[in-house]
């Protein structure tokens, strides 16, 4: 099951929050600050991309490779 639409916004609005951060971290911050709240945006934008992973996999049908390919099948 995807993301929930408010969990999706409230992802939305920490990335913005994030992105502005990092625009003002940039012009006064050491480096490791910028470092690590672009390592906080990275983390965020996974979590919408790992869960559309994890539904194709949970809704691939038995023996269908689908867009994966040959990837899960044995050798």
């Amino acid at each position: 099951m995807s993301l929930g639409k408010n969990l999706q916004e409230n992802l939305k609005e920490a990335e913005s929050s994030i992105r502005n951060a990092l625009y003002w971290a940039s012009k006064n911050e050491k480096p490791t600050t910028i470092f690590q709240l672009s390592k906080i945006l990275f983390e965020l934008d996974q979590i919408e991309k790992t869960e559309d992973l994890i539904d194709k996999l949970e809704n691939r049908k038995s023996g269908d490779s689908g867009m994966f390919g040959s990837f899960f099948t044995d050798i």
